[in-house]
């Protein structure tokens, strides 16, 4: 049975709650969750770093993981994970995700009233019976009765791309509503990292009157619920099930505070056990001597500069090496969206686009491009409109026309072309040969297994004509998990071609992920941020394109749409 780090990253997990609700050694649960977070980012496949005994160069994984590992990859799973499953219903671990429901509480509910699912726990709560419980009362009774409202309203994260323009108008109203209390103000958590998909958001405010702030929150039009009031904090929902926590911070403490909430946890540890081996402590007020003295904490730079690190920007704070690199003065200089000169993947009115070769034209050099590919869906994917070959040599002339009328800015003629079932493009050579852009992707047989699927793509890599690989994984967030694909290979692969592999800007895609953006740059090979758009509008996905990029440590020369029109004319006549 084929497991894939997927897989063994979830299992751990369940082990690390099964743990909990247990009340086994605190120690043993954290080796868990510590493991399932190196697994989530591993830079590589993990069957083949097992079996070449690479595993326990990852820091988190120890040699009992390792041991555990090798039996989930053999068997399939865990034998203490079977008898633990049998042992305690999933429903009860379910009720770890509510707010205020912690190991022992579930502990409490499940052994002493038999409450087996949310469904159980909500009716035991409105039954009033659960204030009656030894440590419980009324209090703690409404505030799960909340935390259960507040599950079922946040339960599935919501996209990147969604959350951003929602926050950005949250922040704004709240910046005109209270301009004269508002310091400073920033997002801060998973959202300000750039994670593909965000739970609850945070945002920090710099104000020396907290609770003005807090009241202007509270009275934003977003509003649908105010689940919680206080002095410095808050936290509402908004109509679009969204749960916003505002926190308000002293000024000489917003940097600490920005850095602390930004995380990612296993970043923030790290860093703490920096400050203790200086005989410091940092939180989120900021760093001090053992006597108390503050240091550092008015901006994050100068937290990192006191622990004698250059300042690391969010993106790389994931613990996946940005210590070591801040320390040699080595951290990249990362990606950034004015930096784009073109968009080479775009649909038209021709294919499944909605608009004219004029207007993304238009759009384009509103955004200071000096180029576009129009990429049109190739004839076999009836579902969007593939342009026959008459009709793609009909569009080419059209570009050529279009370009003889334009100064400083071009057209690129390219196709977004069918890998087919055995392997081979949709379009003959002779097609292909008189396109600018030939963009390569799968749109069927999303099923096949692991070795069919990789010698597919490969194939089509093959071929001398092809550039680029679109959304090389094929994964739709929270709608379709990625082709089962050995993407070593595939890498090897576009190393060896020269295939530039696709950063796709599309808020459900965001794909490749940056943990392979950061094994390709690796390897040396190329890559191109997109956004795939099919109107115009999409052309400002670009942004999730470039954040996911920097998540993954690119720099400008790691980007091929970065180049001048120049730039990319001479390359893509090498090509």
């Amino acid at each position: 049975m084929k497991v894939d780090s997927r897989r063994i990253c979830q299992l751990f997990r369940e082990m690390a709650d099964f743990l909990s609700i247990k009340g086994e050694n605190p120690f043993r649960i954290r080796a868990y969750e510590k493991a399932a977070e190196a697994i989530e980012h591993l830079p590589g496949d993990l069957e083949n770093l097992y079996k070449k005994g690479e595993l326990k160069n990852i820091p988190g994984i120890g040699k009992g993981m390792i041991e555990k590992i090798g039996t989930i990859l053999h068997t399939g799973t865990l034998p203490a994970y079977e008898e633990l499953k049998k042992e305690i219903p999933r429903g009860v671990v379910e009720l770890l995700s509510i707010p205020e429901m912690g190991p022992k509480t579930v502990k409490l509910l499940y052994e002493k009233v038999g409450i087996k699912n949310i469904e159980d726990l909500e009716k035991f709560v409105n039954s009033q019976k659960l204030r009656h419980l030894p440590g419980m009362g009324a209090k703690t009774e409404e505030n799960i009765k909340r935390g259960i409202e507040l599950y079922k309203a946040s339960r599935s994260r919501i996209l990147l791309g969604k959350a951003l323009p929602m926050v950005k108008e949250v922040m704004e109203e709240l910046k005109k509503k209270a301009s004269s209390l508002i310091e400073r103000i920033s997002t801060a958590g998973s959202l300000r990292r750039g994670k593909e998909t965000i739970g609850d958001v945070d945002i920090l405010v710099s104000s020396r009157k907290p609770s003005l702030v807090i009241d202007s929150f509270v009275e934003l039009p977003f509003v649908k619920d105010v689940l919680a009031k206080g002095e410095t904090k808050s936290s509402i929902l908004t109509h679009q099930g969204l749960q916003i926590d505002l926190r308000v911070v002293e000024p000489d403490s917003f940097g600490a505070a920005l850095q602390y909430f930004t995380g990612s946890k296993s970043h923030n540890i790290v860093l703490r056990e920096r400050a203790i081996k200086r005989g410091l402590k940092i939180n989120e007020y900021g760093v001090f001597t053992e006597k108390g003295e503050k240091k550092a904490g008015e901006t994050e730079e100068g937290i990192y500069r006191y622990l004698d690190l250059s300042y690391i920007p969010p993106e790389l704070r994931e613990n996946r090496g940005e210590f070591e690199a801040a320390e040699r003065g080595k951290l990249p200089h990362l990606i950034e969206e004015r930096e784009i000169k073109g968009d080479l993947h775009i649909h038209t009115e021709a294919s499944d686009g909605s608009n004219s070769i004029e207007e993304l034209i238009e759009k384009a050099r509103e955004k200071n491009y000096e180029y576009i590919g129009i990429t049109d869906h190739s004839s076999s994917l009836r579902v969007g409109r593939g342009l026959s070959r008459e009709a793609l040599l009909s569009q080419i002339k059209k570009i050529e026309r279009i370009n003889s009328h334009l100064k400083g800015f071009q057209v690129l003629k390219g196709s977004e072309v069918d890998i087919l079932k055995d392997g081979t493009l949709d379009y003959p050579d002779e097609i292909l040969r008189r396109l600018d852009i030939v963009i390569i992707a799968l749109h069927t047989g999303f099923k096949q297994d692991r070795e069919t699927i990789t010698n597919r793509i490969i194939k089509a890599m093959q071929n001398p004509y092809a550039q680029i690989l679109a959304h090389p994984t094929g994964r739709l967030l929270g709608e379709r998990e990625a082709y089962s694909l050995n993407m070593e290979k595939v890498l090897e692969v576009a190393k060896d071609r020269g295939i530039w592999l696709e950063i796709n800007a599309q808020p459900q895609r965001l794909d490749l992920t940056d943990v392979w953006i950061m094994e390709a740059k690796k390897r040396g090979i190329k890559l191109v941020i997109n956004t795939d758009a099919h109107h115009k509008e999409g052309l400002d996905m670009i942004s999730l394109g470039v954040i996911t990029a920097r998540r993954g440590w690119l720099e400008k020369k790691d980007v091929i749409n970065t180049l001048t029109l120049n730039e990319l004319s001479k390359l893509l006549c090498k090509k």
